[in-house]
């Protein structure tokens, strides 16, 4: 699997429970701090605190819930969703203390003082009591509250930040943001941890994280997706590439001779191959000739656009068994639905498939779809750069589809420009002649070995993928509207 490289030091490090965050800390958290995960209700910070002690039980470490603003069957509640069990984790409500008592009682100090002190003691006895090496208070909103001004908030945080670094405490504070951004308690935490929940149009929401502060250690900057799912928070770290093996000499063809010359013999493993052309001109069923010539080779392939069940028939009709194929395993396809993946979620997935599964080619049908079905909130270019920077250092044949916009004529536009991103480039467009709409293709960008300069004619089935002579009778072939300088006579010489 991906990781990231480790940062040398000689602190000890615990982790937090989840995989990917620990490898966003360069190895988990240093012990006996105070951090500081903020994010407003319902972006997973309940759900992160609760694995962070689990992980401790799990590791025969006493471990503390502090429920300032929850009950303790809502917190049952919570793990029970995620078929949790907090068995070995001391849950602590504190008592609810009346208002309208403590103001009979007390005289001289506000109530809201008052309160402020009973509940940090009785915090402070239950510590001693157990002496816990995981902490985690829900939430400081409630001791915002008591404190009523900012400096008195701060000197209290300050009190248990000591007070808790005397006891080798790693403590974890939540803060639920309903005051806005407080960088004093942010001043005060070694560690602070943001969580947010973006919410889009169609689909569901996405969630991403970012470590805004890190003491002492090169944590990895930036935002990063993240996943509550059943059994918890799944972090998406961003993808390093790793040093890549000795590359396989070995091209990657297709099974169609005269396809595999156009593109200089075929195509190398290790590299990008973009298939480009308005819709229907035999994009994916191009991209899925590759994919199942080669028998030799684990594939997996991502479907935006077409439907599973079509997808297979269309192939199976062509020759290329991909039926076959995807009952002995060689083969995965995932059909990915609009509005389910967040992009660091997308490219886990594509990682996990390369890395557990062993796939040695990634199809993605299509770039359009993926735009459409992934929510974006930042750059695509560069998560997709990020992608296939990876999948290039693992040797792997990536070939993407990207529909352009329009059937035929030069005013055809591309909704993402990839194409410096891709090692080779092939162009389908349709044309028309003697009545006829006719395909021609052609690679009009190859970066690992000389391809042909020929324009060619593709015909799909009935039984398979034919590809003509070059089409030599014809000038303007790429621009849709051609025109022909040729005499009478069959211009797809070689089909059957």
């Amino acid at each position: 699997m991906a990781t990231l490289a480790p940062t040398l030091t000689s602190d000890p490090r615990i982790s937090t429970g989840i995989d990917g965050l620990d490898a966003l800390l360069r190895g988990g958290l240093t012990p006996n701090r105070l951090y500081l995960i903020e994010g407003k209700p319902g972006s997973g910070k309940t759900t992160l605190a609760t694995q962070f002690l689990i992980d401790g039980r799990e590791r025969g470490e006493t471990c503390l819930y502090v429920a300032l603003s929850e009950s303790a069957t809502e917190l049952h509640a919570v793990a029970a969703s995620h078929h949790w069990s907090l068995d070995g984790i001391e849950l602590f409500q504190l008592p609810s203390t009346s208002t309208a008592d403590v103001q009979a009682q007390y005289t001289l100090y506000h109530p809201a003082e008052v309160e402020l002190g009973e509940t940090i003691q009785a915090l402070m006895q239950v510590v001693d009591r157990l002496k816990p090496s995981r902490v985690v208070l829900d939430s400081l909103s409630e001791l915002k509250l008591l404190a009523r001004d900012p400096l008195r908030f701060r000197r209290q945080v300050l009190a248990l930040k000591s007070y808790f670094a005397e006891r080798d405490c790693t403590v974890l504070m939540l803060d639920d943001q309903s005051a806005g951004d407080d960088s004093q308690l942010e001043s005060l935490a070694h560690g602070v941890l943001l969580l947010e929940q973006l919410p889009f149009d169609y689909g569901r929401a996405r969630r991403r994280l970012r470590m805004v502060k890190y003491r002492g250690v090169a944590a990895v900057e930036g935002f990063h997706d993240f996943a509550i799912e059943r059994g918890g928070v799944v972090v998406f770290p961003q993808l390093v590439a790793p040093q890549g093996d000795a590359r396989v000499v070995e091209p990657v063809r297709s099974g169609i001779g005269e396809l595999d010359a156009l593109v200089g013999g075929g195509l190398a493993w290790g590299t990008t191959t973009l298939i480009i052309g308005p819709s229907g001109s035999g994009k994916s069923t191009l991209a899925a000739q590759y994919v199942s010539a080669l028998e030799q080779s684990p594939a997996t392939i991502y479907l935006f656009d077409e439907r599973l069940r079509t997808y297979i028939e269309r192939c199976d009709a062509l020759g290329m068994r991909m039926s076959e194929h995807i009952r002995s395993g060689r083969i995965r396809v995932h059909q990915v639905e609009p509005g389910q993946l967040s992009p660091g979620e997308f490219s886990h997935r594509v990682r996990a498939d390369v890395d557990e599964f062993g796939a040695r080619i990634v199809l993605i049908d299509s770039i359009n779809g993926y735009l459409h079905a992934i929510p974006q909130s930042d750059a695509p270019l560069a998560r997709m750069h990020e992608l296939l920077s990876y999948l290039n250092e693992r040797d792997v044949a990536t070939l993407l589809v990207l529909a352009q916009h329009g059937i035929v004529g030069t005013a055809m536009q591309t909704p993402l420009d990839v194409s410096y991103l891709a090692d080779a480039v092939m162009v389908l467009r349709f044309f028309e002649s003697q009545g006829r709409v006719r395909r021609a293709i052609s690679v009009v960008k190859m970066r690992t070995r000389i391809h042909e300069q020929t324009i060619r004619e593709l015909q799909l089935g009935p039984d398979r993928i034919h590809i003509g002579n070059a089409l030599t009778q014809f000038e303007g072939v790429l621009t849709g509207v051609p025109r022909y300088v040729g005499g009478d006579g069959a211009l797809l010489t070689n089909a059957r």
